[in-house]
């Protein structure tokens, strides 16, 4: 059973995922986050993804910290794009001697999620303004040529700062942040046609191929 909530680290998500008595896998879509991960005794990253994430089995219990967008590589030290599409134990980024620390702190509480979230609070930095402001922007459906000039950056200048945020291209963010929120709508009963409207999208193709190539699945299956 998945459970969320939001975190006390202005933006970001903290979750559970335990395991239930009629296992399903279900998919981890592309949402423009990353996340701090505790399963079976070990801390691992998720990076940024640009297509459906299956996990292996549904039997582990996992905790995690979902990051605000473009939050989470000042954390970990490393550019996004260099962790994108990848699950990756984070001795592989820390020393293995300070890991071993956290994870045994982890290890000695009830509720791995909180201690996930009170090392966040301890380590990463909140949004800044400006990031904010894209976020919000590309959410929006804004266009990305009008969000950079508004914020200030020449196109190359956003270009190399969303590698590094975000781990792809501002227009790659704007395409998975208009995935999402035409997955919000489809979910809560609006029918496919006026999804694809209301999301921006050009029609009720132009959103089934975008979800094809970001998913792998078909929005109805997705539903279901």
């Amino acid at each position: 059973m998945y459970e969320e909530r939001a975190s006390r680290l202005s933006g970001a998500v903290v979750w559970t995922n335990r395991p239930s008595t009629q296992p399903v896998v279900r998919p981890v879509l592309p949402d423009g986050c990353m996340d701090l991960l505790w399963s079976e005794g070990k801390l691992l990253v998720a990076g940024p993804d640009t297509r459906a994430y299956v996990p292996e089995g549904p039997s582990a219990f996992w905790s995690g910290i979902r990051f605000f967008p473009g939050t989470a590589p000042a954390l970990l030290g490393v550019p996004a794009h260099e962790l994108r599409n990848r699950r990756v134990q984070l001795a592989d980024l820390w020393p293995a001697r300070e890991v071993r620390r956290l994870s045994d702190r982890i290890a000695a509480v009830p509720h791995p999620a909180s201690a996930l979230e009170a090392l966040a609070l301890e380590r990463a930095e909140p949004p800044g303004a400006a990031l904010r402001r894209l976020v919000s922007a590309l959410a929006a459906g804004r266009p990305v040529a009008a969000t950079a000039d508004e914020l200030g950056f020449g196109a190359r200048q956003l270009y190399r700062h969303s590698l590094v945020a975000f781990g792809y291209g501002p227009k790659t963010l704007a395409r998975i942040l208009r995935l999402q929120r035409a997955l919000a709508l489809a979910r809560s009963g609006v029918p496919s046609a006026e999804t694809a409207a209301r999301s921006g999208y050009a029609d009720q193709a132009h959103l089934s191929r975008d979800v094809r190539e970001f998913t792998g699945q078909t929005l109805g299956s997705l539903l279901r």
